[in-house]
């Protein structure tokens, strides 16, 4: 009986089945990755991420869409946005890359989980008409301040590989996922070396009110998924939801009960079968 795959190999197998695209970024490129044939779906990951916060996602929505994942400028394996390093700087990147890549032409849909809801929210009013919809996952930059959380843990010189392990496995714990008992040696990886790649910081643009002033400009169904326990959405899940609705009485609202933040990980069965029915809609 052979060995099961280790987290890298599973990302790396799943990497081998995408065409690749580049796009211009700052002084290099923003790196996009595509599976799957038929309508376009943007799929915008989350801070301190790249592509793989979408990695038990791929395989399922790629049967349904033609999708079109980044790495965000700043993050993963894509260069810098132009200064001010700014989610305004990344969404004007983004829309470029979608006029270049996909065709100025063609109707889309974007997604977009935390960081990448707000970053997909601007993207959006660049895009404006031709957006079918805009999903907004588990999504700050609306004017709220969660509670306060425990401090992240910190990677320090000289640790073990057990130690870093646990760093990386506690934060998740902090912020990413409800259930430790979900936390397996996967999730663990891809926050790794997620991290360790990112150099756009996105936390200082959590506590803004970006997205919410931006839905009032935006002309096309807006939709949300949230995991019912996500840390960033206390004290108050439903403030969140009235922020969303204020100019889009329209929005579809699916919750993933159990879930954490990171809710199309945690909870990726559910999450899918949610995502796939409100795009249907």
């Amino acid at each position: 009986m052979s060995a099961a795959p280790s987290p890298a190999e599973i990302v790396a197998a799943l990497d081998a089945r995408a065409r690749t695209v580049k796009t211009p970024s700052g002084d290099g490129h923003m790196v996009w990755r595509i599976w799957g044939r038929g309508a376009p779906l943007i799929l915008f990951h989350g801070g301190s991420g790249s592509w793989t916060h979408w990695l038990r996602n791929i395989e399922v929505l790629a049967q349904h869409y033609e999708l079109w994942v980044p790495d965000l400028p700043g993050l993963g394996q894509s260069a810098m946005p132009p200064k001010p390093w700014t989610p305004s700087s990344i969404a004007d990147v983004a829309a470029a890359g979608i006029d270049e890549a996909i065709g100025p032409d063609v109707s889309v849909r974007l997604a977009g989980f935390s960081f990448g809801g707000h970053c997909a929210g601007l993207t959006a009013l660049r895009l404006g008409a031709r957006v079918h919809d805009l999903t907004l996952i588990g999504v700050a930059a609306l004017g709220l301040r969660a509670d306060p959380r425990e401090p992240f843990a910190k990677e320090r010189p000289g640790m073990s590989a057990a130690e870093l392990y646990e760093v990386h496995r506690k934060n998740l714990e902090i912020l990413m996922i409800a259930d430790p008992d979900a936390i397996d040696p996967l999730a663990v990886h891809l926050q790794t070396w997620n991290a360790r790649h990112a150099r756009f910081r996105s936390r200082p643009f959590a506590p803004t009110h970006e997205l919410a002033d931006a839905l009032a400009h935006i002309h096309v169904p807006v939709k949300t998924i949230w995991g019912t326990r996500d840390v960033i959405a206390r004290p108050s899940l439903q403030d969140r939801l009235d922020i969303l609705r204020r100019h889009h009485p329209e929005l579809a609202v699916r919750l993933i009960e159990g879930a954490g933040h990171w809710v199309m990980y945690e909870k990726a069965e559910a999450f899918n079968a949610a995502f796939l029915e409100l795009l249907a809609t």
